[in-house]
């Protein structure tokens, strides 16, 4: 018989599988995504009257390894071990750092009917050892606690400083048996598609066959954010990254939720809500919400009514948006609910079924079926006819792939058929086919169903109503082709068009202008207001100067002066007729001759100012304006330019009647410049007369070069500036000038760009 090992050569064999998000440096790694523990009894000896219980504890971890994965697992992960007190607590015993055993990445489900998103990936670690522990009326638990979860979690409150907790407890009603607790049979889905129903088995197998049930449960905390670069602190600590197993003992807290949204009872954004069958561990609903979502399972496991263990599992569920290449569809009235329709007949039981399912590439075959008073309808046919017997709604569906296992290539489209009453649309109208005026529409339209609600009338001319029998007003002739939509209490639709045409003449002439004076020659536009009209239409203007015309909207010019009677007589395609005729419609006087003349005729800013002189004929008032200068109603004015430049001058002359006529002239006021150069100067520094400099007006003089030379040829001054003047020495810096006779040579260009060359002696006296 093997004798009792010491606690910590027992501890040394407890072997276990964990996966998390960091390396076994202190880093504040964030990308735990869950794991579980479970043991096997593998027998009970007894040593030394000593029963000992050997069992094989076994650690699953799980980390993100996809492209923004952490760090990787721990190689020796320390695993703490803790028996029960007297209090219900639990005490430390002894940690052990074991080893991972190992690694492997978890295969992802792919579809060939679906996308997914690349870069998701799922790394399962294993770490396992045997124990082995003296029978007692007290648990041993058995536990491992790291920080952190990822921080892209939904769910619960600062995930990114939230650690994890996995542990078991081995009770002494499973210590007393030889239990076994039961292992969950595989892991959960690693993606799951957003707005699609989910099926995620976590059942588990039970080696005793003891009953099992199944529960939503809180993960545990283990662990904080302290001791990491990010936050300075112990890492030890019960809220560090790496806690210490002496000092944090369980029971540990369970992770926040973002309440009222979230619970460890509603994890997920769901709709219809997650559920888990309490029989087989089977999780179903439809997530709603794009996110990351951490989920807690326990499985309670009971004999003879008698708990002897309760595993949990924390996993993450990844709800992302799925692309489905296979969908199915039928034509359809309206859509109720996610593949769910509507197909409505009104009078007609023989229905077209046509299908709009997609990808025909990933389409292999169709299953409809209808319910018929009680009698099932089947087809695989891709578009099918069906007759139904009678008024009423009968069910129905279509299956695109019904043989595919995959439930990614197959889908399935519901639809209500409903039958109705049939609707027949009709109408009449009536309106006065010679005078123009409202044309009056009256409904005749029925309905099986009993009254009509809604009328939708299209009169072909942009303009529509809804009310039962309107009237409308056409401005334009013409065929005109009139729609009426008609609904009925059960929404079936029933549209009628007819056409007419609409040749009336109009009801009054009415043109533009309705009188009009003006001035010799006068070219009038004659508006033609009048409705409705066209080129269908004959019209006859007579102007009252022995001149007339046929178009619709003619010009007409008038060159006597006198007053003038139009008429205008309008006949319709089908011979109505109408005339009107406006006496002294158009007023024709005199029109004046505008002209002037001015002085001085090459105005500069010397001499800004120039007189007008009014030359203009049959004119008794005007109105003058000088550019942007100013105006005057003086007859002749004279005026001063503040600027210098191109002005445009205009001159209005108003005849007694009024009549104006414009007349404009271009005026140039030029910049003045001029530089006149002295003879002789006599540098002696006594205040006068020291510099030979130049005068006169310079404002708008560019490009000024002025260059002086001695009687060798040889130059002594040069300037750009007309300021500045020679003051005897070389280049006004050297030695002192000889008297004598210099000569010196000057250019510039004026205001207006044009080139002044001077040339001359310059006469130094000592």
């Amino acid at each position: 018989m093997e004798k009792p090992r010491p606690m910590r050569s027992i501890l040394s064999l407890v072997t276990f599988t964990l996966f998390m998000l960091f390396f076994s440096s202190p880093l504040h790694s964030r990308h735990i995504i869950g794991g579980d523990v479970t043991y096997r009894c593998m027998g009970i000896d007894t040593v030394n009257g000593i029963a000992i219980g050997t069992y094989r504890i076994e650690f699953t971890m799980y980390r993100d390894c996809g492209p923004t994965g952490g760090a990787g697992f721990d190689n020796a992960a320390p695993i703490a071990i803790y028996r029960q007190t007297g209090s219900g607590g639990f005490s430390h015993i002894a940690t052990e750092d074991v080893p991972v055993s190992g690694i492997r990445v978890l295969e992802l489900e792919e579809s060939p009917c679906q996308e997914i998103p690349a870069g998701i990936c799922v790394q399962e670690g294993h770490y396992i050892r045997d124990i082995r522990l003296p029978v007692s009326d007290r648990s041993y638990y058995i536990n491992y606690q790291r920080c952190c979860r990822n921080v892209t979690i939904t769910n619960i409150v600062a995930p990114e400083d939230t650690g994890a907790s996995f542990g078991i407890e081995i009770t002494a009603a499973a210590q007393q048996v030889c239990n076994s607790s039961p292992r969950f049979n595989e892991f959960p889905p690693i993606l799951i598609c957003s707005d699609q129903p989910l099926f995620a088995n976590q059942s588990a197998t039970d080696r005793d066959g003891d009953v099992l049930v199944y529960k939503f449960c809180s993960p545990k905390q283990g662990g904080g954010p302290f001791g990491s670069m990010e936050n300075p602190g112990n890492a030890a600590g019960c809220d560090g990254i790496t806690p210490s197993p002496e000092n944090c003992p369980p029971p540990l807290d369970d992770v926040v939720f973002r309440l009222p949204q979230y619970s460890f009872n509603n994890p997920v954004a769901a709709d219809p809500a997650l559920t888990i069958n309490a029989d087989n561990g089977v999780i179903t609903g439809t997530p709603n919400l794009i996110g990351q979502f951490v989920v807690g399972v326990c499985i309670e496991e009971y004999r003879n009514g008698v708990l002897l263990s309760k595993v949990s599992r924390d996993f993450q569920f990844n709800v992302t948006e799925c692309q489905n290449f296979v969908s199915a569809g039928v034509r359809h009235d309206a859509q109720i609910g996610p593949n769910e329709y509507e197909v409505i007949s009104c009078g007609d039981f023989t229905i077209d079924f046509v299908n709009e399912s997609q990808d025909p590439a990933f389409i292999d075959g169709y299953l409809w079926n209808f319910n018929i008073n009680g009698n099932v309808v089947t087809s695989r046919e891709k578009d099918i006819e069906v007759t139904f017997p009678g008024l009423g709604n009968y069910d129905g569906f279509m299956v695109v792939n019904p043989d595919e296992p995959d439930d990614a290539c197959r889908d399935t489209a519901y639809f209500e058929v409903k039958l109705f009453p049939d609707i027949e649309a009709d109408y009449n109208l009536s309106y006065d086919t010679c005078i123009a005026g409202p044309v009056n529409f009256t409904d005749l339209s029925t309905s099986g169903a009993g009254n009509i609600t809604n009328w939708e009338w299209d009169f072909d001319d942009g303009d529509t109503s809804f009310i039962k029998n309107p009237a409308h007003t056409y401005r334009e002739p013409g065929e005109k082709d009139v729609k009426l939509t008609v609904t009925d209490i059960n929404a079936c639709k029933d549209t009628i068009t007819k056409s007419f045409e609409y040749l009336p003449a109009p009801p009054v002439i009415i043109i533009e202008p309705s009188t009009f004076f003006g001035c010799a020659p006068a070219n009038i536009f004659f508006n033609n207001l009048s409705t409705p009209i066209d080129s269908t239409y004959d019209i006859f203007w007579d102007f009252g100067n022995g001149i007339t015309s046929t178009e619709i909207s003619p010009f007409q010019t008038f060159t006597e002066v006198g007053t003038y009677d139009v008429s205008v007589e309008i006949i319709s395609p089908i011979g109505c007729e109408i005339s009107r005729s406006f006496n002294n419609l158009i007023e024709i006087d005199l029109k004046p001759e505008a002209e002037f003349d001015y002085d001085p005729k090459d105005p500069t800013s010397l001499n800004p100012t120039i007189n007008f002189e009014d030359m203009s004929t049959n004119a008794v008032r005007w109105q003058w304006q000088f550019g942007d200068q100013g105006a005057s109603f003086e007859r002749n004015p004279s005026f001063t330019f503040r600027d210098t430049g191109i002005h445009e001058i205009q001159l209005v002359a108003f005849h007694p009647s009024g009549c104006p006529d414009t007349s404009i002239q271009i005026i140039d006021v030029l910049p003045f410049v001029s530089y006149f150069m002295p003879n002789a100067f006599t540098p002696n520094a006594d205040g006068n007369n020291d510099l030979f400099l130049g005068k006169g007006i310079i404002t708008g003089m560019t490009d000024f070069n002025m260059k002086i030379f001695n009687r060798w040829g040889e130059q002594v001054f040069e300037t750009d500036d007309p300021l500045e003047g020679w003051n005897g020495r070389k280049n006004n810096t050297g030695g002192q000038s000889q008297a004598g006779v210099y000569v010196y040579q000057l250019s510039y260009r004026d205001s207006r760009g044009m080139l002044v060359e001077d040339k001359g002696f310059a006469t130094l006296i000592r």
